[in-house]
């Protein structure tokens, strides 16, 4: 270490002389030296100090719920909401305003003849869910090839609340879809709770914690909530359709669409769609 403070009177003339020489030296070499300090010190730290000023996009923040669902995408590549998951996270609401939106505008006739049978879709409010989201849904269910327009004699269009429809579908909250279905005649209740969803006259009625959560057949068999969503719908809008419920057909085979699947495959696997391979699927009467 060298010391920079006034030389010992102890030193001779020409040791003085030495030390004030060489001390100059020393500092430009201490200085030089510092030159290469902040490149070790940016190479050794993994992880930047965060900045008050980020110079780019900040990501999202993410909860304590979806943290357990895996790593979290880039902002270039958003984590997709239903995808993959056999259930959403986070709290559903049990109870609703009781008060309905309608989605908007019209959709293109799905399907290729027959005759057009027109519905609506409704979203309860205080169900955080969008009507415009769950239209969609709806009708990317009922316009396919795998649906009720597969028969080839049946079309379908969604209108906008206020016209005049055959059928509305129903997103509504577990309390809310329990009322609905007991003024047509439907108990949905299981371990006195309203569980399933129903039909009644005009009217298919999904219960919101079987949308964003799906039913236990499904969830043991580990089979996506996009797909209960696709069975739910199909099962209820085949109700309004005329259909009753069925059995299944060959133990281990897929379920038909009319099958309680909510509440049991009855040996056999879960299957969203009322046609298979171009014909349709039924089971035995039950």
């Amino acid at each position: 270490m060298i010391d920079f403070r006034t030389p010992s009177a102890g030193l001779s003339g020409d040791d003085q002389r030495r030390l004030w020489l060489a001390a100059p030296i020393a500092v430009l070499l201490l200085l030089a030296g510092g030159m290469f300090l902040p490149t070790v010190w940016s190479s050794a730290r993994a992880f930047p100090a965060p900045s008050s000023s980020p110079s780019g996009p900040v990501p999202p923040s993410v909860s304590a719920g979806s943290a357990a669902e895996g790593p979290v995408a880039p902002p270039s590549a958003p984590v997709p909401v239903v995808r993959d998951r056999l259930s959403l996270p986070g709290r559903v609401p049990s109870r609703g305003s009781g008060r309905f939106d309608y989605a908007p505008g019209r959709s293109k006739i799905l399907g290729t003849a027959g005759a057009v049978r027109r519905f609506r879709v409704a979203v309860e409010r205080g169900s955080g869910e969008s009507p415009a989201a769950f239209a969609a849904d709806v009708e990317a269910v009922l316009g396919d090839r795998r649906g009720w327009i597969g028969s080839g004699r049946l079309r379908l269009q969604r209108v906008a609340g206020p016209e005049a429809a055959a059928f509305t579908v129903y997103l509504a909250t577990r309390d809310t879809a329990g009322r609905m279905c007991a003024d047509g005649g439907v108990a949905i209740a299981v371990g006195g709770r309203p569980y399933t969803s129903c039909r009644t006259a005009g009217r298919a009625v999904i219960n919101l914690d079987r949308w964003r959560l799906s039913a236990r057949p499904y969830v043991a068999a580990r089979v996506p909530l996009t797909v209960y969503r696709q069975y739910v719908v199909n099962h209820e809008v085949g109700h309004e359709l005329g259909r009753h419920h069925e059995g299944c057909p060959r133990r281990g085979g897929p379920a038909p669409v009319m099958v309680q699947q909510t509440l049991t495959l009855r040996g056999c696997v879960p299957y969203a769609w009322p046609y298979r391979g171009g014909r349709l699927w039924q089971g035995p009467p039950v």
